[in-house]
Order: C-alpha cells, then structure tokens, then sequence
C-alpha cells in the first residue's frame, strides 16, 4: 500500500495522502482583511493534485474558502463536509457534497472518513481518515472536549494527528477561548497516542491591531512540542513548515 503521507500548504489547510487516495482539508488560498495566515501558502489552486475528496470542518472563511477554492477544476469532488457548509458548497458549483454528523462514515475509494465531534464558535466537526492500518486524524480548530476521548475507544489506534494549538481568544466576547491551546492538544495527544503528530493553526494573524482588539494567541509552536514531550513521550512531534511533505 501506498506510503501515509502529510503536506502542510498552510494554517490548517492539508494534503492527505493514505490508500492510495489524496485529500485536502479545510481550504484556505486568499486572504482579507484581518485574516492572515502568517505563513506562505505553499501550493495555489491551480498546482493541486488530483483530490479524491475535500474535508470541511467548518464554515469560517480561513477554513472554508469556497470563493477560491471554486477556481480547483473539477467541481464535482467529493466534499466532506460540516452540514452548515453544505449550501455554501453546492451555490459555489460543487456537485458532490455530503453533510457528515460525528461518527456518521462514508467511503471514497477504500479510505472510510469518520466525523468525528468538535467544538467551536460555531458549528464544526473534526475527521478521521483510515485505509488498512494507517489512520490520521485531523482537527480543524477545536476545543479539546471530552468527546474526542472516544476517538480511540470507537476507532482504534492513530497513526497521525493534525492539531491546532494556538488557544485562540476573541477579546471582545469577555475573552472567550474557543480553539485549544498548546497544553490541551498535548492531552489529546496522550489520549490518541498517534506515533506522529503536527502542530497547525498556530501563524494565524489577524494583522497588528486585529492581534491587540480582537483575537488573543499562542503563536509559538515549539510550546505544544515541548507540552507533548512530556504528556506523550511516545509520539513524535514534528513542526512542518508550509510546502514540506512527511511520511509516516
């Protein structure tokens, strides 16, 4: 079988390779104002490969950038997606568009998708994608919630895990925490017991002021490596700049 592998093209957006099948995640090629990766954007839409699937969590623009990613020339992948997405989807001329609930599968060439739950400013479910043995688990920006703990318990082992780990604060709304922070993806490394995990959504800026007035964030990834090197001393953590490509 095919090698499991992660490229990272920026913040939380992905290419999953496992089963011999490519997916993307949580599509994010533009920028506005006040929303900024704070990376480069390693692969621009008319560079991807052939999908075989795209996985939306979320309907927030820096993860569910319909308006560029209509651009991607075959509408008619397959779109896994949070079921607030779904007409979004199908008005930017996406044809293939399936609403999954957590723990609600379906299957695209041999690889089984899972939702799997989460917890948001909004509505947002995480994924997991398994072929044979291998399985990656991607969490789009969650809150650690109890729930992920039966990931393990109703899907077996982990392979990999994409994890957010800025502990975004929106300043405004008495300083709610609504993404995890670098400790609390720590613990849910521990309870995944991946033998690989990345840090993502931890550059995101929204620019000078924007970082002062409205959002508060951890931007330091080396935080969650060293957190997870003492909670999961068995998985290796890797930070993966935009553009690099890793193998399980």
């Amino acid at each position: 079988m095919p090698k499991t592998a992660v490229t990272r093209i920026t913040h939380s957006c992905h290419l999953i390779e496992i089963g011999g099948r490519t997916f993307l995640t949580d599509p994010w090629f533009s920028t506005r104002p006040g929303y900024y990766q704070g990376e480069p954007i390693a692969i621009g839409i008319p560079d991807l490969p052939r999908l075989d699937g795209v996985l939306i969590s979320h309907e927030h623009y820096d993860h569910c950038d319909l308006d560029a990613f209509a651009a991607y020339r075959d509408r008619t992948v397959p779109l896994f997606v949070a079921g607030t997405v779904v007409e979004a989807a199908r008005k930017h001329g996406f044809t293939n568009v399936t609403a999954l609930a957590p723990w609600q599968e379906a299957e695209v060439g041999g690889v089984t998708i899972t939702a799997t739950p989460a917890e948001h400013g909004v509505y947002e479910v995480t994924f997991v994608l398994r072929a044979g043995s291998d399985a990656v688990y991607f969490a789009g920006d969650t809150l650690l919630i109890p729930e992920l703990a039966e990931i393990p318990e109703r899907l077996g082992h982990i392979s990999v895990a994409l994890l957010p780990t800025n502990g975004l604060h929106i300043r405004p709304a008495d300083n709610m925490q609504v993404v995890m922070n670098a400790d609390e993806a720590a613990e849910l490394t521990a309870v995944l017991k991946p033998e690989l995990a990345v840090p993502h959504h931890y550059a995101f800026t929204k620019g000078f002021l924007g970082d002062r007035l409205i959002t508060r964030s951890d931007k330091n990834p080396l935080r969650y490596q060293d957190a997870a090197r003492d909670l999961a001393p068995g998985t290796s953590v890797r930070i993966v700049e935009p553009g690099i490509r890793i193998e399980l």
